[in-house]
């Protein structure tokens, strides 16, 4: 029996991965700044995760997505 469910492909691509890091690096910021009381950095860093969330969704509409015509799956 198939499954109907096709495979998203866990975001094991470029787009994925760059999203991922520069909210990473906004959310560290984030904390570093809020340890420091620094509410104007917090804020910053706040913004920071929105842009690498609309970078991983400029970036997966570019084709470098899972199934974008730019992304090369590598073997595991």
């Amino acid at each position: 029996m198939t499954n109907p469910i096709a495979d998203p492909g866990h975001g094991h691509s470029p787009a994925a991965w760059t999203a991922v890091i520069v909210m990473l690096f906004g959310f560290f910021a984030g904390t570093v700044a809020f340890c420091l009381e620094q509410p104007v950095f917090v804020w910053v860093s706040v913004g920071i995760i929105v842009v690498g969330l609309l970078l991983g969704w400029i970036l997966a509409k570019a084709g470098y997505g899972v199934n974008g015509p730019k992304y090369s799956p590598k073997g595991h």
